[in-house]
């Protein structure tokens, strides 16, 4: 009778881990050096065309500031230096090109930002078609500036078929001629149309950013909604508020269309940006307008980096 041998089986040792390489701070350093690398070739091609769009023909214009030219004597060019620049500020019309400017972009920001506050409260709130409401409040600032101008000075304010005209009749006002007795106030109210959805998108961004659990707790603590609005919510919206008033002025700086449609400079509305058009192609003075051009880019330079700083400030204090 054969008997089977059972096998028992030989215990093997384990296999050894492989080690891990330790992460340095150098290798770490080496990654975000690449991660760096790889994101400016990515931004490359658009940096070139920004500055082939943008600083080359800034370029050209300095070059063309401190040229003595003429449109009407087209080949007749020398070096002027410094005296386009010495031209436009001693020329009468520059300072109250500067204060047209103000009083325009200054009125226009100031009932723009009250106005684009009132409907971000409003759009804050949940109702029925707000999705719609929003789409429609919005569209103000889509419209060409040209087209506004145009809706504005004939279908608004014309002195025999505005619409203003019309509804000043049925409370027994005679018509007003908007263009010509208050151009002033004919550009505020184009460029207030325009600009106040762009001020309610900034605003009711920061009135969704508002931590809701404060609110309920101000509820709770018996506080009313007129003192939530006052002491809590608008210190919340102040440097949204900032936000929205710096870029709003860089961009009304420049506007030009409303004013060469609806009054040519007359009236006070002669902006720095009117005045700069004017000396170029009525004046068929380059250089000096060239002057202009760079005065208003340093301008604008000036109120776009009040803007950026508010901006990194937002961000620094939400990442807070």
């Amino acid at each position: 009778m054969s008997s089977t041998v059972e096998e028992t089986p030989t215990l093997q040792p384990p296999k050894a881990e492989p080690k891990r390489k330790k992460t340095t701070m150098a290798d770490l350093k080496g990654q975000d050096l690449a991660q760096r690398k790889f994101g400016r070739k990515l931004i490359m091609p658009a940096l070139v065309v920004a500055i082939l769009v943008t600083q080359i023909p800034f370029l050209a214009t300095i070059y063309y500031s401190f040229q003595d030219w003429n449109l009407a004597r087209p080949n007749e060019r020398s070096f002027a230096g410094f005296s386009n620049y010495v031209a436009v500020i001693t020329n009468g019309a520059f300072l109250p090109s500067i204060w047209a400017t103000i009083r325009i972009v200054g009125g226009s920001m100031l009932l723009s930002l009250l106005l684009g506050l009132v409907l971000a409260v409003l759009l804050d709130r949940e109702f029925k078609g707000r999705a719609l409401a929003r789409t429609l409040l919005i569209t103000p600032f889509l419209v060409m500036p040209a087209a506004a101008a145009l809706i504005w000075k004939y279908s608004l304010l014309d002195v025999n078929t505005g619409m203003m005209n019309w509804a000043l009749g049925l409370v027994g006002i005679d018509p007003i001629a908007w263009n010509t007795d208050l151009p002033a106030t004919t550009i505020v109210f184009t460029l207030t149309w325009q600009y106040t959805p762009f001020m309610m998108l900034i605003l009711l961004a920061g009135l969704q950013s508002q931590s809701g659990e404060v609110l309920e707790a101000a509820d709770v603590d018996g506080a009313s909604a007129f003192q939530t609005f006052r002491f809590m919510t608008l210190p919340h919206l102040r440097t949204y508020a900032e936000l929205a008033i710096l870029l709003g002025t860089v961009f009304m700086i420049q506007v030009f269309d409303p004013i060469n449609i609806m009054t040519k400079g007359a009236g006070n509305t002669k902006t720095i940006a009117y005045l700069l058009y004017e000396r170029a192609f009525i004046g068929q003075q380059v250089g000096e307008a060239a002057a202009y051009g760079v005065i208003t880019v340093i301008l604008t330079i000036v109120f776009a980096t009040l803007a950026l700083r508010t901006m990194f400030r937002i961000f620094t204090e939400e990442g807070r």
